[in-house]
């Protein structure tokens, strides 16, 4: 007779085989070795998320090729002058205002909020301090940013100083790409999937006959191979914790997301694409929304681009599961010792080791 124990264990082997068949892989699997080209790396994201890709950008320029800056401002907007010497919380509370009035809204223009020229040196002498990592290394570097002309929650000129602080940084002119003539809300904008064009509300993805994830890849890494219909990869939900076991007031969510195309798991030599959701757009919020409608998934398969989806979840001091663009995981939240940008490292480099 057959043990209940063995039909268990024969139930649990037939789901996995059929996950596998699915292109899925059990939650909170391991983050596996692909072997991935680490100097090969590009980041975007939306909002926050897009704050936070100019973040992880300019903390490590010498493995990027390339940021998507969709609806988000300079790098250290929100860094208030006290930064360096108020310990403690009272700094991000700060930070908080100035980010929602001067780098959000535009309406601290008087007080000189943002101040491209000061932001830029502030950059300078983080690398100085080689807490980020070299400014020069941006000049090798292809940014894509985007505002819509109906956003109100970060407004364009916002937008449009993250283009002058790039430029300030090295970016050449010929490799930043400024997109302002869309009548699009806050959203990350698609070619046929998510709310009318020119909306702003949950889940943050609006159908403005515009592939956003396009022309967001094919600026930083030239042109593409087509896009596939339908994924035939691998969505692996992987376990966060072991990159944020040693780091205290992250923010990250147990689980994150990363695509894997078919050919990326026998073969090395992958690129690797890191997409920040905006806030209210992590996956426990909206589902696999951002995950499978923002784009990314279509060209990854023919382009070899493996495509990580890093989360975040709220708490007291972040309600709305925001990426740290103002200071409330602690001082260093702008350079490679912050912990959101530490822990998504070690992701990164556990997709790019050796298998």
């Amino acid at each position: 007779m057959v043990s209940r124990r063995t039909r268990w264990c024969g139930f649990v082997a037939a789901v996995a085989a059929l996950l596998q068949v699915a292109g899925c892989k059990p939650d909170n699997a391991p983050l596996p070795k692909l072997g991935a080209d680490l100097p090969a790396t590009s980041v975007s994201g939306l909002s926050a998320g897009a704050y936070m890709a100019g973040q992880f950008h300019i903390a490590h320029s010498h493995i990027i090729v390339g940021a998507g800056i969709v609806a988000g401002g300079p790098y250290g907007c929100a860094e208030s002058v006290f930064a360096d010497v108020m310990p403690g919380p009272g700094t991000a509370f700060l930070n908080l205002s100035k980010a929602v009035n001067g780098c959000m809204l535009d309406a601290m223009q008087s007080w000189g909020v943002p101040n491209t020229n000061l932001l830029a040196e502030r950059a300078r002498k983080l690398a100085q301090a080689n807490r980020i990592d070299a400014v020069a290394g941006l000049a090798r570097n292809r940014v894509y940013l985007f505002t819509g002309t109906h956003d109100q929650v970060v407004v364009p000129s916002i937008v449009k100083a993250a283009a002058k602080l790039y430029a300030e940084l090295g970016v050449p002119e010929a490799q930043i790409k400024l997109v302002a003539n869309i009548p699009a809300g806050h959203a990350f904008i698609t070619e046929d999937k998510g709310l009318a064009c020119g909306r702003t509300a949950e889940p943050y993805i609006a159908d403005c006959d515009y592939d956003q994830a396009g022309d967001l890849l094919a600026h930083i890494y030239g042109r593409l191979q087509p896009r596939t219909a339908e994924p035939a990869g691998t969505f692996l939900v992987f376990n966060q914790r072991e990159f944020t076991h040693d780091l205290t007031d992250h923010g990250l969510d147990d689980a994150g997301v990363v695509y894997i195309p078919p050919g990326c798991w026998s073969s090395p030599g992958c690129r690797v694409h890191i997409a920040f959701h905006g806030c209210k757009q992590q996956r426990a919020k909206i589902g696999d929304t951002f995950i499978k409608d923002s784009g990314f998934i279509r060209w990854a398969d023919a382009n070899r681009l493996i495509v990580l989806f890093p989360q975040i979840k709220p708490n007291t001091v972040n309600p709305q599961a925001c990426w740290d663009w103002w200071g409330y995981t602690g001082r260093n939240y702008l350079t490679r010792q912050g912990p959101q940008i530490a822990a998504v490292r070690r992701m990164l480099d556990r997709l790019t080791a050796k298998p």
